[in-house]
């Protein structure tokens, strides 16, 4: 009775002892001077264990069984501590069969285990673990003897060595498989080195048959299997951390910053305006838009410009338009083409520019509208998309078009002179193509008025092979003798009759 309450005294030390460690390095963690990230809480694991106990000592050991239980807590990613209780019975004979002995053992330690794959980053959870450890506790056993005095006779001399507490050190190492996150099996051994007065009386002898002391100590051996199970909240807490990846909290880190990043920079319509900036996040794909997401609506008439066919044509007083951006009702005082007189012909046009041009030498009578020099718009390279920065040019050049409806436009496209002869051709006359698209499907100018002409590299502005600049369109007022070019050799396009 008095062995038990012993036992369960040092187990009771050993838990608070546990307990003290596990709390100071919390506060460690918390303090204000540690601002880096804490160490994640983890379970505790106890267990129970059994297997072979058994003495290495001055009398050949026949084996035995011991039994215990064992608290462990991991105090980071390496670094363990275990405190364990172990009980069992074992003996042994020598070889002459002269002596034996039985041992009753009872037994509590506390060791610092070492993860030895620690540093294995290749999973999150490890599949095992192989540890090594040392540390000290108590034994507290009872020793008897039997010493046979003849070895003809069968007279024995007993013995008995009471219970008494004798330090030990102790070594271990074993190695353990999860198979389950509360759940996982081991094979332990360790062996137990006494210390003191009592080192050399495991076995109950400590002299030989001369009644000399013998030349070393006992070593108490047991190796067992062990059921490991975790305790505590799943919730709360972790797995013991010697089955945790170390860089397991930094990559939950780093998930959750890019989480909060991806969150914040999420463009849901694809407008190139993130979401918490966008006051309206659900545009549709390629809708352009202002800095805070909204459709943009250039002329102000209510019809956003990707659905406006005039989106820089802005109604006057009065004017009204339909679902397409168009004027419905036109207000012929502000539209020439309807014989009101805020306009002005193509014929006073002519006039005007001709008598301006005269003042300063620059023309003859026969100068008119057609000497006229219209803006270029520019493209990318090997590119045939009009920029939307361009809509406005073309816009105006439409205007123009509606208030001198007997006008007629060339359209001519060109390269640069980088690239095969051919395919810059070929491109010229798509970039001009894709103009008199726009201005018809955008503006409503009629196609017979729009005459695509194509130069490919043949008149540079600028000397370099890939200036910019020479990647045009012009636009010019069409004569009464210019017709429509052909497209380049090679096109799958045919020229439509009357264009």
């Amino acid at each position: 009775m008095t062995a038990k309450r012993t036992m369960l005294l040092v187990l009771l030390l050993l838990i608070a002892g546990l307990g003290y460690a596990q709390k100071s390095k919390e506060e460690k963690k918390t303090s204000p001077a540690n601002n880096s990230q804490p160490t994640p809480k983890n379970m505790w694991e106890v267990g129970a264990h059994g297997g072979y106990l058994f003495n290495s000592g001055d009398v050949a050991t026949q084996g035995g069984y011991g039994a215990g239980l064992h608290i462990r807590k991991s105090l980071d990613y390496v670094f363990s501590l275990r405190g364990e209780a172990i009980y069992g019975n074992f003996s042994g004979t020598a070889f002459d069969s002269l002596r034996n002995f039985e041992n009753n053992w009872l037994s509590a330690s506390v060791v610092g285990l070492f993860n030895l794959n620690s540093l294995r980053f290749n999973d999150k959870t490890r599949k095992f673990t192989i540890y090594a450890g040392a540390g000290a506790g108590a034994s507290y056993f009872e020793v008897n003897t039997k010493r046979r005095l003849d070895p003809q006779d069968r007279m024995f001399e007993e013995r008995t060595f009471e219970r008494a507490i004798t330090p030990h050190v102790v070594v271990t190492a074993g190695f353990a498989v999860r198979l389950g996150k509360r759940f996982n099996i081991g094979i332990d051994h360790q062996a137990m080195l006494p210390l003191g007065a009592r080192a050399d009386l495991v076995d109950g002898f400590d002299r030989d048959e001369q009644g000399e002391r013998t030349g070393s100590g006992d070593i108490v051996q047991y190796a067992n299997l062990r059921l490991n199970f975790n305790i505590g909240s799943s919730s709360r807490l972790s797995e013991p951390l010697y089955w945790i990846n170390p860089l397991e909290n930094v990559i939950a880190q780093v998930s959750e910053t890019r989480g909060r990043m991806d969150a914040a920079l999420k463009d849901s319509d694809g407008d190139g305006v993130p979401d918490i900036f966008d006051e309206e996040p659900d545009t549709p794909p390629g809708v352009p838009v202002d800095t805070k997401g909204r459709t943009l609506d250039s002329d102000g008439d209510g019809i956003p410009d990707y659905k406006d066919r005039e989106p820089y044509n802005p109604p006057r007083a009065g004017e009204m338009v339909n679902e397409f951006g168009v004027v419905v009702n036109p207000n012929p005082a502000e539209r020439p083409s309807m014989g009101g007189g805020g306009g002005v012909s193509e014929e006073r046009v002519r006039e005007i520019v001709d008598e301006m041009l005269k003042d300063y030498r620059l023309t003859e009578n026969a100068n008119s509208v057609a000497d006229w020099f219209l803006p270029m718009i520019h493209f990318g390279n090997e590119n045939t998309t009009i920029k939307y920065s361009d809509y406005g040019t073309l816009a105006g050049i439409a205007r123009m078009m509606k208030n001198n409806p007997n006008m007629r436009l060339v359209i001519t496209g060109h390269t640069d002179s980088t690239g095969p002869e051919e395919l810059n051709n070929m491109l010229s006359y798509q970039r001009a193509q894709a103009v008199v698209n726009h201005l018809v499907e955008n503006h409503g100018i009629g196609r017979g008025r729009l005459l695509i002409e194509w130069k490919g590299p043949q008149e540079v502005l600028v000397p370099q092979a890939s200036s910019y600049m020479n990647r045009r369109v012009e636009f010019r007022v069409a004569s009464r003798d210019d017709v429509e070019m052909d497209p380049p050799s090679g096109s799958s396009q045919k020229k439509r009759d009357g264009y």
